[in-house]
Formats: structure tokens, sequence, C-alpha cells
């Protein structure tokens, strides 16, 4: 569509229509479950799903819970999450900054290579570890 601007000139604007397969996918994206499996000290988090504000709230509420419960290393098993944003990264962070406080300890295994290529340019390895598989990172732990 056209609209007149000055009485003379005139722009293109451009409407967008979202339909309901947009809705949908977002609303599947935004689906995030944890599961938990503690062994001795290491409290071990299965993810599934985009890891998002809501997903690292998820993380963080689990691991701060155990952390005042004298548990110390976490590993996240990320096998079913093939997306984290910057907000997931930035909790992720908060809960690294939170393990150093009582010398703790954060792994991931199973990385999806794009997660493993964002982990690394946002230097959460720097501060945490990154494994190949559960075996790796158990022997590290």
């Amino acid at each position: 569509t056209y609209k007149r601007i000055n009485g003379y000139r005139r722009i293109r604007i451009h409407k967008r229509r979202y339909n309901s397969n947009n809705d949908k996918k977002e609303r599947i994206m935004s689906q995030f479950n944890v599961s938990i499996q503690v062994e001795n000290d290491l409290v071990i988090l299965t993810t599934e799903g985009y890891l998002n504000n809501e997903g690292g709230e998820m993380i963080s509420g689990i691991c701060y819970e155990n952390i005042a419960n004298g548990k110390t290393r976490f590993l996240l098993d990320m096998a079913q999450t093939k997306v984290v944003n910057s907000i997931g990264v930035s909790i992720l962070i908060e809960i690294i900054e939170k393990l150093q406080e009582v010398d703790g300890k954060l792994g991931y295994y199973n990385l999806a290579p794009i997660v493993d290529k964002t982990f690394k340019i946002m230097g959460l390895t720097k501060y945490s570890s990154v494994y190949a598989t559960k075996e790796e990172a158990l022997a590290d732990f």
C-alpha cells in the first residue's frame, strides 16, 4: 500500500502478517524441562529444550537450592538443548559466579556444535568445563 505525505509524496508501507504457525513455533521453542540426578555431592541436570530466560531460571533455581544444601559440583547434560540465547548464557554466568564463592564447579556435556561455539565465544569455557561425553565429565569431576 502507498500513503500520501504532504499531498504529493508517497512511500510504500509494508504490512507483516503473522500466522498461527509462527505462534505455535514460539510456544514450542519456549518449552524447557530439567531432570535432576544426585550422586553423592554431584548434581547432574539433564536439559531439554530452548535455554532462554525461563530455562535459565529453572537451572539456577535448582543449582542455588542445591548449593544451599552443600552441593558444589554440577554437570549439565545438554544433548536435548540445541539453542541457547544470551539471557540463558548470562544466567549460567551467574551460577558460575555463585559456585566460585563456594569453590564449586560447573561442567557441560553433549553440547550441540552451535551451543559449544556460543559458550566459547561468550567466555563460559574459561570458568567452566565442556566435555564430549558423560564418562569424560565424570572422570574429571
